[in-house]
């Protein structure tokens, strides 16, 4: 499967319809974010998919960065499964969700398989 590159991640789309993301470690802004989307959109026919992302540290966003990445997410991903190192999705998901519900379903995981399986179950309900 071809690897896409981008300027925050790069991305490949299965057989299965999820998109894989490779998170990078730079500083997330508003216009990166907006060209993130219009590239994952390009990638899935703007449709929301299914996302399996491994997570990587970076540098906190601005508070008007995160609210962008809150408010694009429904638009790009139908459901997200962060993978990473034990603590840093759940960061994350505090970082950005602490005062209310993520918009998509969304759930951390330390393994690929795991999470690829969760993400597979919600698509067959």
């Amino acid at each position: 499967m071809e690897l896409i590159q981008g300027d925050i991640a790069d991305y490949r789309l299965d057989e299965s319809g999820i998109l894989y993301s490779y998170s990078k470690s730079i500083l997330r802004t508003v216009p990166l974010i907006q060209a993130n989307v219009e590239l994952v959109k390009s990638i899935t026919g703007n449709k929301p998919v299914p996302l399996l992302i491994f997570l990587k540290n970076s540098p906190m966003p601005d508070k008007a960065t995160r609210d962008y990445s809150k408010s694009a997410l429904p638009e790009i991903y139908s459901a997200m499964a962060m993978v990473s190192k034990p603590g840093l999705a759940s960061f994350i998901m505090r970082l950005l969700f602490t005062f209310q519900k993520p918009p998509i379903p969304m759930k951390s995981f330390t393994d690929e398989a795991s999470a690829k399986m969760w993400l597979l179950s919600l698509s067959s309900k």
